[in-house]
């Protein structure tokens, strides 16, 4: 099998170049692989679509968000939890390679250990930018309609990418860390569903409980959300909560970069 990774003799002549064409064939390997599965494509697409229909069709109309649409309200929410799933696939899709052996291979070769850990994330952010672009045609079909200039829209979906690739991370390092494909499917939902429910993207938080109100105060997927719904349908200030969103984001970066890489030469 051809791999398209440069031989060098030895790791002390390891540049950042060289970093950057291993992780580039490492991405291209992964973007080909998902390419070769069409099924894998069409469900993807097709679980956040569900989503959509049934909080449109059949939740919202006992949900009340005053002046502003429940379809607009919902619609960055939506964008936000799309990306969290397409993140969930990074995890999932390490413990399968390093329970076939591929990550062995891999390693015997003269290249980058990290290149296997950013190609994947990178592969699964390109994927995550048509899954997305999905998303907003569904969303427009259904009756989202944006209201701010476009600049802001592309703020907006740049912004949602990068909370995706920083969740990719998250989702890496709990795959490596239990390496069991199932395991790693049920744990990523157990901390996904959580943020994702308990934070505004799909009701107000000021009709939440107390404690639950003050988690999603809090919650980076509110920010994300609260910012994305500022930048999109306006109505809302979406300096704030970028800013906040942007911290969090680096913050956890931070940590869950180290981390994966850890977990990934452990594994």
């Amino acid at each position: 099998m051809s791999t398209g990774i440069v031989i060098r003799a030895g790791r002390q002549r390891l540049t950042a170049g060289a970093v950057l064409h291993d992780s580039r064939v490492m991405a291209g390997r992964q973007l080909r692989r998902t390419l070769r599965r069409p099924t894998y494509i069409v469900f993807s697409f097709i679980q956040p679509v569900i989503f959509v229909l049934l909080f449109r069709y059949i939740f919202g109309g006992a949900i009340d968000t005053g002046a502003t649409s429940y379809v607009n309200f919902l619609m960055p929410g939506i964008i936000v939890q799309t990306a969290i799933f397409g993140a969930l696939v990074t995890g999932l899709g390490l413990t399968e390679d390093v329970g076939s052996g591929v990550v062995d291979r891999l390693r015997s070769l003269p290249m980058a250990r990290s290149a296997v850990l950013v190609g994947r994330t990178v592969a699964d952010l390109v994927m995550n930018v048509f899954t997305l672009t999905v998303m907003i045609v569904v969303g427009l079909l259904v009756g989202f309609r944006p209201a701010q200039p476009a600049w802001q829209l592309g703020v907006a979906f740049l912004l949602v990418l990068a909370f995706s690739f920083v969740f990719s991370w998250i989702s890496a390092w709990i795959g490596l860390s239990v390496r069991n494909p199932e395991t790693a499917q049920s744990a990523g939902f157990i901390w996904v569903f959580p943020l994702t429910f308990a934070s505004s993207a799909f009701v107000p938080i000021a009709t939440m409980p107390g404690p639950v109100r003050a988690f999603a105060e809090h919650n980076p997927v509110t920010l994300v959300v609260d910012a994305v719904r500022g930048l999109t349908i306006g109505g809302t200030a979406a300096a704030g909560p970028a800013v906040r969103a942007l911290l969090w984001l680096t913050a956890l970066l931070l940590i869950f970069v180290p981390l994966a890489v850890r977990a990934f030469r452990r594994a």
